[in-house]
C-alpha cells in the first residue's frame, strides 16, 4: 500500500510580521518547513513526499530540500488561490498508484512520528481519520452583533483538530469533486460532507500550528524541553 505526504507550504507568514514566507521562517536557526519535512522523510511508512508552495518560492523550498538532505521530495507543487486549492494541486500529482495520502501544514513542525503513525493505521481501517487534542477552555457560542451569550458548549464534545489528516486517496478526490465553490477551512470537511465518518486520533499539544510570534515562543520552548529531556 502505497502512502504519500503533501505537505501544505504556500504560507505568507502575515500576522508573523516578517519578510520570509511562513515555511521559511526560522525556529532556533531551522526554516519551520524543514521540521515537519525532515519527520516525513524519515518515517518508514511514507513512500513519498510532495511540497505544495507559492510559485514565489519554490527555489528557496528547493535550497530546504537540498540543505537538509531530505530523500523522499518527488516534486515541488506550485499551490492555488486558497489552501484548499493547494492541497487539491497536490493530490493531483500524488499518482493514481497512491493508496493513501497524508495532509499536513508546513507550518506545524513539531509533529511526532508517532502521530503520523496513529492517523495512517486508522485511515487503513475507516478510510480517513484526523488528529486531533481535546479542548481544554470553556467555548462559548457568542452572537457576532451583540456579544451576548448564546450557549455554553459541551467542552467534553469539543476538539481541536490539527494536522495531519490522512485518507484513502480516491475518497479525498471524490470529495474535492464535489466541493462547489465552498472553501473548506480543512481536508476533513469536505469528507464529512459526503456522510462519511471521520475518525479522530488523539495527538499531543506541542502539535502547534505556528501563526504568530507568540507561537514561535512557544515552540522554541517545547524544543528546548525535547532537549533536555534528551540530555
Amino acid at each position: 500500500m502505497t502512502t504519500k505526504a503533501i505537505i501544505a507550504a504556500g504560507g505568507l507568514g502575515t500576522r508573523l510580521k516578517t519578510i520570509h514566507p511562513k515555511p521559511l521562517v526560522m525556529l532556533n536557526g531551522k526554516p519551520l518547513l524543514a521540521y515537519s519535512v525532515e519527520v516525513f522523510d524519515k518515517f518508514p511508512l511514507i513512500d513519498g513526499i510532495i511540497i505544495v508552495t507559492h510559485e514565489y518560492h519554490v527555489l528557496d523550498v528547493e535550497d530546504v530540500v537540498r540543505h537538509y538532505n531530505l530523500q523522499k521530495i518527488e516534486r515541488i507543487v506550485i499551490g492555488g488561490e486558497t489552501r484548499s486549492a493547494s492541497v487539491y494541486n497536490g493530490l493531483r500529482e500524488a499518482g493514481e498508484k497512491t493508496d493513501i495520502v497524508v495532509i499536513h501544514d508546513g507550518a506545524r513542525p513539531l509533529i511526532k512520528a508517532q502521530t503520523i503513525q496513529k492517523a495512517i493505521e486508522q485511515c487503513k481501517i475507516h478510510g480517513a481519520a484526523v488528529v486531533g487534542v481535546k479542548v481544554k477552555p470553556t467555548i462559548k457560542r457568542v452572537d457576532p452583533l451583540s456579544l451576548f451569550v448564546r450557549e455554553t458548549l459541551n467542552r467534553g464534545e469539543l476538539w481541536e483538530i490539527q494536522t495531519p489528516q490522512v485518507f484513502n486517496r480516491e475518497l479525498l478526490l471524490k470529495a474535492y469533486a464535489q466541493k462547489g465553490a465552498e472553501d473548506p477551512t480543512d481536508d476533513a470537511g469536505l469528507v464529512e460532507r459526503m456522510g462519511v465518518p471521520v475518525k479522530v486520533v488523539e495527538g499531543d499539544y506541542e502539535n502547534i500550528k505556528i501563526t504568530t510570534n507568540e507561537d514561535l515562543v512557544l515552540a522554541e520552548a517545547f524544543l528546548s524541553a525535547r532537549a533536555n529531556i534528551l540530555v
